[in-house]
């Protein structure tokens, strides 16, 4: 049997992890990561470390394995808040939890547990991996889990073949309330806590007042943008060449529409928003269409189909391209038909793979709403997550 680290979070899923590990007679050791001190920006009672530190300890104890907590908040703030308030500053959309998975859970978490002997790490995502020999050598595949409702493959999207060769997902092969059974059959504290929420490690935030310790208010107009426009925009590109035509943002200027309002900082807003908005009187609700952080304007259209809103495809700059997969890499000038995601919990949609020198266009059957840059695109055969990138 073998040595695991399991990363206890104060949560259900984890508790169960590291209970199912112990079954199967494994030597376990729960580990706590605190990530994170400052709770002025936390929604109060949701995902305060304190308590889950303390869930997490009274778990090991309940199962008698040993316990720590590691404190890697420093690493967190220069990997993981320090990266999103400068995506922010751009006018882009960071994805933390995506960025904390392949940066602290599955590097600097793993490094310390096997600087502990370790020759596994555990968490309770809802993932599941398989191990195949390719031309004599192992290649390890990140699989979704199998409770469609919790899958959790896009979180880890990111990963790599030497993370997965030391990962384990206990319940990754169960569902979400036999998760709950068993944490109740076992009579631990976690099996009624209901699942965190908001950023990893920080829990539920009020995002304004979180960016706001760096980046400060700056007003500036809100300018809604008529459909109509947007419409003949899209009509024009059609003499561009159609990976770029159908990747490319629309741009706007203020005097491309009217003024409806002011916000207090583009760089707090991204595409596809609707609430903060604090505009009213209009006959569909006003979605966030575009925001442009050079002049400080935010561009909103009515209605979740304004066209402006839709695209059918984008692109990953070919140093963001990520492949868990790296015997399925694609070369310059191939394609390949994959089912994609460009957020947590969307339905996978049918697109296509262009691989170009200077990057990848992932081109989808149907229009997609709010691409926002920053965001991770991710991209599956099947329920196998082949490999992701950050969209440009």
């Amino acid at each position: 049997m073998a040595k695991v680290v399991v990363g206890l979070s104060g949560g259900v899923d984890s508790s169960v992890a590291a209970y199912l590990l112990q079954q199967e007679g494994h030597e376990v050791i729960g580990l706590f990561m605190k990530n994170w001190h400052d709770d002025s920006v936390t929604i109060s009672d949701e995902c305060p470390w304190l308590e889950d530190s303390n869930d997490a300890m009274l778990v090991a104890n309940k199962l008698g394995i040993p316990f720590q907590t590691v404190d890697l908040s420093e690493q967190y703030k220069e990997r993981i808040v320090n990266y999103m308030f400068d995506e922010y500053a751009r006018g882009r959309t960071p994805n933390p939890d995506v960025l904390c998975n392949r940066e602290i859970k599955f590097d600097v978490f793993m490094d310390i547990a096997i600087s502990l002997g370790a020759d596994y790490v555990a968490t309770g995502h809802y993932c599941q991996k398989r191990t195949d020999i390719v031309d004599g050598k192992e290649v390890h595949s990140l699989i979704a889990g199998a409770d469609p409702n919790k899958d959790q493959s896009y979180f880890l999207c990111q990963v790599s073949q030497k993370q997965l060769a030391r990962t384990l997902f206990p319940i990754g092969h169960l569902q979400k309330p036999r998760v709950r059974e068993i944490a109740t059959a076992q009579n631990l504290i976690t099996a009624g806590k209901k699942d965190s929420q908001g950023l990893c490690f920080i829990g539920k935030v009020r995002l304004p007042e979180f960016l706001q310790q760096q980046l400060q208010p700056k007003p500036g107009d809100i300018v809604e943008i008529p459909a109509s426009l947007s419409s003949t925009q899209k009509q024009n590109r059609n003499g561009e060449a159609v990976l770029s035509s159908l990747s490319r943002k629309l741009t706007y200027s203020p005097q491309d529409g009217k003024k409806v309002g002011t916000h207090v900082g583009a760089h707090y807003f991204t595409r596809g928003q609707r609430k903060g908005l604090g505009v009213g009187g209009m006959v569909e609700p006003l979605f966030v269409i575009e925001t442009d952080v050079e002049t400080n304007t935010i561009y909103v259209g009515q209605g979740n189909e304004h066209p402006g809103l839709l695209s059918r495809g984008l692109f990953v700059a070919a140093n963001e391209v990520h492949w868990i997969r790296e015997d399925l890499e694609l070369a310059p000038g191939e394609t390949l038909n994959v089912m994609a995601r460009i957020r947590y919990r969307q339905a996978l949609q049918q697109a296509t793979l262009h691989c170009e020198e200077h990057g990848t266009y992932v081109i989808f059957e149907e229009e997609q709403s709010a691409i926002s840059p920053g965001q991770f695109v991710a991209w599956y055969d099947g329920d196998n997550c082949l490999g992701s990138g950050v969209i440009a």
